[in-house]
């Protein structure tokens, strides 16, 4: 692997998501972030409101992967716990951070009480990541982000995490499409290129529309010559094997 890659995680915390009554879309926001900055999402995982769950996840993102970004669990209800388990994970105390208690009073004033109080704690040496939305900002320590799970305040936030990152070189990716033959007949002509370039990442993703079927050959990877020397030794390699009705594809 290049020296250069730089890798993050995502913990996607909340028993709403597992349940299904709520669609998680922040991976997809969080790994397309990522990327402009350089950065490869190495792993995703969810788990429920359990904090020794959570800390266990957190624990082996944080030791595996550059950086770990964490959504949900930031709120001001009792299963809320995210910030207790990121303390218990990095073993420091939660405070009261001051700066969000004056945020609080100045908008809530005397309606601020105990489970919004819940939203200013933050574990000792944390700094904050801003909330340009609404609401508390949410908090960064160590290599470890903690964001909201609200998709809008999330992107919001991120925005604060991209200027932080130290990224890598940004990744490049180039997309060949196939149309009227499956994956059986694309399989052996992927497969070379996928060995002379073994730098880059092949993937094929089949489509199937009213109009036809087919698979759309992603080809992603650092070094824009060497990807598009491959996409070229592709493009090749499919017209060799008989199949006529393939093309590069400008990105969506």
């Amino acid at each position: 692997m290049s020296e250069d890659r730089v890798t993050a995680g995502v913990l996607i915390i909340g028993d709403e998501i597992l349940s299904g009554r709520t669609q998680d879309t922040n991976l997809r926001d969080i790994a397309r972030y990522l990327g402009v900055h350089g950065v490869d999402l190495a792993e995703a995982r969810t788990v429920p409101d359990v904090l020794e769950e959570i800390v266990a996840a957190l624990d082996a993102l944080r030791t595996r992967y550059d950086y770990v970004i964490t959504t949900g669990g930031i709120g001001p209800t009792h299963d809320d716990i995210t910030a207790d388990a990121v303390a218990a994970a990095f073993g420091v105390e939660l405070i009261e951070h001051p700066e969000i208690l004056a945020m609080m009073t100045a908008r809530w004033g005397d309606e601020l009480n105990a489970a919004r109080r819940r939203m200013a704690r933050v574990p000792v040496g944390g700094e904050l990541v801003k909330n340009p939305v609404q609401g508390p900002p949410g908090f960064t320590i160590g290599n470890v982000f903690v964001l909201a799970g609200v998709p809008q305040i999330m992107r919001g936030m991120l925005e604060d995490v991209g200027p932080r990152l130290k990224g890598g070189a940004v990744t490049v990716s180039r997309t060949v499409r196939v149309e009227g033959s499956g994956e059986g007949v694309i399989a052996a002509p992927l497969e070379a290129v996928a060995k002379a370039h073994p730098d880059l990442s092949l993937g094929s993703y089949p489509f199937f529309t009213p109009e036809g079927y087919g698979s759309n050959l992603v080809l992603r990877g650092r070094d824009p010559q060497a990807l598009a020397s491959a996409v070229d030794e592709l493009l090749n390699a499919l017209r060799a094997a008989g199949i006529e009705t393939v093309r590069e594809i400008e990105p969506a």
